[in-house]
């Protein structure tokens, strides 16, 4: 049975929702340093990442945002992100336990109008080909995004 900490949100929309302002929160704040920013980002190993983004020197950062205990818990996949940028981060909103946020990790905190990072990510390093592989990956990802929104029959 869940205890009181796992209550940070009073209903699963209000989870939606709140999982949406801090996804917003996150892309304003990587956008503010520079980042071109995607979200609900396939990877290649089928995983999907809440936030990713690449900055002018050709770096990727991932954010996986957590609005729960409940949420945080129930997910074992984030160390496979990892391989896939330079530096791995949790998201999550100004009531969330930081303590439970794992140490080898950025945190920041975030609401739908910023976010601010309590602590830097380690530069973990990401392999040429992988970088290579990841930018057009990215690109196209992009470009199709864009394409769609330009034109809504395809």
């Amino acid at each position: 049975m869940p205890d009181e900490s796992d209550r940070i949100t009073t209903g699963p929309g209000d989870a939606n929702a709140r999982t949406t302002e801090t996804t917003r929160g996150v892309c304003r704040h990587l956008f503010d340093l520079g980042y071109a920013v995607l979200t609900e980002f396939s990877l290649a190993n089928q995983r999907r990442a809440d936030v990713i983004a690449l900055n002018t020197n050709g770096e990727f950062v991932i954010v996986e945002v957590k609005v729960s205990v409940a949420d945080f818990r129930g997910d074992s996949k984030w160390p496979e992100y990892e391989a896939f940028c330079d530096r791995l981060y949790f998201a999550v909103p100004p009531e969330f336990p930081n303590e439970m946020i794992p140490g080898n990790t950025g945190l920041m905190i975030a609401d739908s109008w910023g976010a601010e990072e309590l602590r830097a990510a380690p530069d973990t390093g990401l392999h040429a080909s992988r970088r290579k592989a990841l930018t057009l990956r990215f690109a196209r990802a992009a470009a199709d995004r864009y394409q769609r929104l330009t034109d809504p029959r395809i």
